[in-house]
């Protein structure tokens, strides 16, 4: 399993996904389990601005 350059373990591909919580816009807590059997698309990127948006 490869690294991040923020030390963070980086997903493959064909790897599943940990289960994470965050806030939806409504400050309502959403868990990635929530859609377990269901079709997601997740997207991350880097901070703006950062070393790991702009190199």
């Amino acid at each position: 399993m490869k690294r991040s350059l923020c030390g963070y373990k980086m997903l493959e591909i064909g790897m599943k996904a940990p289960d994470f919580e965050l806030l939806d816009q409504n400050g309502d807590k959403v868990t990635l389990s929530q859609y377990l059997g269901k079709k997601v698309v997740l997207y991350f990127y880097p901070r703006d601005n950062t070393a790991g948006c702009t190199k």
